[in-house]
């Protein structure tokens, strides 16, 4: 079948039509690479795949984590029944990029519903990268050198903004990461490090920090940087993590939304 890419929006998304052996077969695994890092997200429709097949696509594309779910899916899910940390995927809810107090922030994920929800439940991802580009380059100079603590208990206030000293401790117990407020890439290419885990910005009053997080925040999720996925079953999504946020958009807890999540270990450092 052919390899045919659609893009979805000027500055972020595209859609690929292929079918299944095609991606199984990863003959295409380095175009689908190079246009994650250029649009940010690609959406394949009508993708009938099991789990088992998830995972072999994700494998011509990156490295798996061994401790990634079961056999390499996690299972997104409010319900505690599915998962037993639904309470902690509430900051899903959040603008947020994943692993960015690890050494190695992941590189990608691939996305897959089981269940969707009546109401709400779409993904939205901005293209960090994009947002940086059209910075200034007065403002480009000044952010280059700035450092964020990136903080698990930063992140978490915005699911319980009154936690109880309990769980402040339990959050604390999480180690912080100074990152760059630019993350410059092996690429070349440079992209916003922004999301709920950010904390502060070093040296800056706490007043002065917060505030130009929220402005980097509103301008990197302006409607030409942000794609909205509706789902539908039968989707698969990949998105690079490196130089997008994302968010869940709002959903009832108990509507039985469930995703399948497979993802790519990341290969480079956030020093």
């Amino acid at each position: 079948m052919s390899f045919t890419v659609i893009n979805l929006t000027p500055r972020i998304g595209s859609e690929i039509k292929t079918d299944v052996q095609t991606l199984l077969s990863g003959k295409h695994s380095r175009d689908i690479r190079e246009i994650l890092e250029h649009r940010g997200v690609v959406v394949f429709r009508n993708m009938p795949i099991n789990d088992e097949q998830q995972v072999a696509i994700a494998k011509t594309l990156g490295t798996i984590p061994d401790n990634e779910g079961e056999g390499g899916i996690y299972k997104i899910s409010l319900d505690k029944g599915i998962n037993a940390r639904a309470d902690y995927l509430k900051g899903s809810l959040m603008w947020h990029s994943d692993g960015s107090l690890q050494k190695y922030p992941n590189l990608g994920a691939l996305l897959r519903p089981m269940k969707l929800s009546e109401v709400g439940g779409q993904t939205e991802f901005a293209n960090t990268y994009a947002a940086y580009d059209d910075l200034s380059d007065a403002e480009k100079s000044d952010y280059d050198k700035l450092r964020v603590i990136h903080s698990a208990e930063a992140s978490q206030y915005y699911v319980r903004p009154e936690m109880s000293y309990a769980e402040v401790q339990q959050w604390q117990q999480v180690p912080n990461k100074n990152c760059p407020l630019v993350w410059q890439h092996q690429s070349g290419r440079k992209s916003l490090l922004l999301g709920a885990t950010c904390d502060y910005v070093v040296d800056m009053k706490i007043e002065e920090s917060r505030a130009l997080l929220a402005k980097l925040r509103d301008w990197s999720t302006q409607p030409q940087y942000v794609y909205r996925h509706e789902w539908q079953l039968g989707d698969l999504l990949i998105w690079d993590n490196t130089g997008t946020m994302h968010r869940a958009i709002p959903y009832p807890e108990d509507s039985g939304r469930l995703m399948h999540r497979t993802i790519l270990e990341g290969e480079e450092p956030l020093n």
